[in-house]
């Protein structure tokens, strides 16, 4: 995600930060099985995610009334049981839900907060791959997470713009809402003939009937529940493929069309550049949504898997970094929300990197400056360690995320250094990683004790003082 700059905030319809603070465990039932845990642990939202099972798929059938904002759906949910389960949690965030079905029977169901319980007609044994059809609809709601920012559901002039960081993908569909918990999706999206609804990965079919349209997009490789969208609106809407292949969808809203074109068509070099030196391009397709956005919306872009979601005409170098993120963040995925600076930090030293290549500073001299900087901010909380909610989207896990890349550059080299860069994304690729695990990673491929520059670089309180 890019969150730079900032501008200020509407009022939302807000989830409460407790909400996401409060961790909501399932209680003890009978030997026949246990309750599903509503909470995975997150260190920093311990009420996101539910334990006891793993997502493989989700279904999703979205009916969007633009002109009323209502939303009629069905969600068909493969999972399969970790340990023998009595019931089950999902995070969904309002919206009235009709009916709750377990491989074809009827479940009863209940609802608190933000978590939806499910009790199947007959207990699920461990191991076993199930099937949950949820339901729902009404008017789904935007929210406004810790650090102020909104995401969710957002409703726009001709449509929504649908962004998912950390916590908004609960705000339109049932979900194990957590990065550890990754599937792939198919969208089936109807909207008025005159829309367009954008999702993750390829258009499967296009048909109109009776004055509305339905969109098919099959996202085969698995994905985190907070790089789903289902932006819709009216957009100029092209396709294409680059060089070696790849398809390419390119929505834009039509009044930011001429802004972003400069960028938008530099697309296929960055990905040539990239795959250069990330490697292989790891999904089916590309693209972009470039949305006009009410005021509230108060950051950049979110790197939506295979559709980085833009608002408002990007630059080249923000196409860079949210790019970037395909490989780190889309691919490789945190374990939890605190190792974010694996995304951020990588996608801000691609912007590095391409600023250098473009001509302009190079990644020392953008180290430097910080380091040299009065800026408080920046050494405000360690990058791996943000400590608060709210922290995860600030200065240090973009700009000392980055700095901690400079400094692991200048300890083991270049050579070494760009070979991380390829073989760390394919070694974790579309799976979930840690800093322990990139930490070791480094570790294994050089001779240089890294002990001390992650201690200090990655974890230290304040600014270091040394530098390679």
């Amino acid at each position: 995600m890019n969150r730079r700059p900032l501008r200020s905030c509407g009022a939302t319809a807000a989830l409460a930060v407790a909400l996401l603070l409060s961790s909501c465990t399932g209680e003890t039932v009978a030997a026949s099985g246990a309750a599903g845990s509503g909470s995975v642990g997150d260190p920093l939202f311990p009420g996101l995610g539910n334990g006891g099972y793993q997502v493989t798929h989700y279904g999703l059938d979205l009916d969007y009334d633009v002109p009323r904002k209502q939303l009629r759906a069905k969600a068909a949910i493969t999972a399969k049981a970790e340990e023998d389960l009595r019931s089950f949690q999902l995070d969904l965030q309002g919206l009235k839900v009709s009916g709750v079905r377990v491989d074809g029977q009827e479940a009863a169901f209940s609802r608190k907060g933000h978590k939806l319980r499910v009790r199947p007609a007959a207990g699920l044994k461990k191991g076993a791959t199930f099937r949950t059809t949820v339901a729902y609809g009404g008017s789904p709601q935007e929210m406004r997470d810790p650090d102020e920012s909104t995401e969710g559901w957002v409703k726009t002039g001709d449509g929504a713009f649908v962004a998912g960081e950390p916590a908004g993908a609960m705000t339109w569909f049932p979900v194990n809402n957590h990065p550890g918990d990754k599937a792939a999706y198919d969208f089936k999206i109807t909207v008025p003939q005159r829309y367009r609804a954008l999702a993750n990965g390829e258009l499967r079919a296009m048909r109109t009937d009776k004055g509305r349209t339905t969109f098919e997009w099959h996202n085969g490789e698995p994905m985190a529940s907070y790089l789903a969208t289902a932006t819709i609106g009216v957009f100029d809407f092209r396709t294409y493929r680059t060089p070696e292949d790849l398809p390419v969808y390119v929505a834009v809203d039509p009044a930011e069309a001429a802004a972003s074109k400069r960028a938008l068509d530099r697309l296929p070099e960055i990905l040539k550049w990239q795959t250069k030196l990330f490697g292989r391009y790891p999904f089916s397709s590309a693209g972009a949504i470039v949305d006009n956005t009410p005021d509230r919306i108060d950051w950049i872009a979110l790197e939506t898997q295979t559709k980085p979601i833009y608002a408002g005409a990007p630059d080249a170098a923000t196409v860079v970094h949210e790019m970037a993120h395909q490989w780190f963040g889309n691919s490789v995925t945190p374990k939890t929300w605190r190792d974010t600076w694996l995304n951020e930090g990588f996608a801000t030293y691609a912007e590095w990197l391409w600023e250098e290549r473009e001509g302009g500073r190079t990644t020392q001299r953008h180290f430097d400056e910080l380091f040299a900087s009065d800026d408080e901010e920046l050494w405000e909380f360690p990058p791996g360690d943000p400590g608060e909610p709210e922290n995860v989207t600030e200065t240090p896990v973009y700009e000392r995320g980055a700095m901690v890349l400079q400094q692991l550059r200048k300890a083991v080299g270049d050579k070494t250094f760009f070979s991380i860069l390829k073989e760390w994304p394919a070694a974790h690729r579309h799976g979930n990683a840690d800093s322990a695990d990139f930490i070791a990673f480094c570790q294994e491929r050089t001779d240089e004790d890294l002990t001390d520059l992650f201690d200090d670089w990655l974890y230290g309180k304040g600014q270091p003082d040394w530098e390679y």
